[in-house]
């Protein structure tokens, strides 16, 4: 049975933004077009960042897919990790504050930036 992969920024319980990958079955459809369960959604957003863009640490508000639909985006995360994501790509972005806590940008969170010679073109659809 085909699969989607899922990437998910989360938090972990140490209150650290992290990577993790799961599947989702696709089965739904017929052979020449396999599709997911559907899923619910509260909305979508645009976002155009021009060449340069970046942001402070941050937390997700709300849990959202991140669709690159031009140029690349890098997220990066406490300790030096980072990802690049091109064009046609995604991730889950569902980084939270840890209920309770106060932001410490040198504990929680991610940041993002335009990595590359074009702007950076995203959709977030609200989960």
């Amino acid at each position: 049975m085909p699969e989607f992969t899922k990437v998910i920024l989360y938090t972990g319980s140490d209150g650290r933004a992290r990577f993790r990958e799961e599947t989702l079955a696709l089965t739904e459809g017929n052979p020449q077009s396999m599709l997911s369960a559907l899923m619910p959604s509260g909305g979508y957003q645009l976002r155009h960042s021009p060449v340069g863009f970046r942001s402070t640490f941050h937390c997700t508000g709300a849990p959202q897919w991140v669709f690159i639909l031009g140029g690349q985006m890098e997220i990066g995360l406490q300790g030096g990790v980072s990802r690049v994501f091109q064009p046609g790509e995604h991730f889950y972005s569902a980084d939270h504050l840890p209920e309770g806590a106060t932001f410490d940008p040198a504990v929680h969170g991610h940041w993002s930036r335009q990595v590359g010679p074009d702007p950076l073109v995203t959709l977030f659809l609200r989960a």
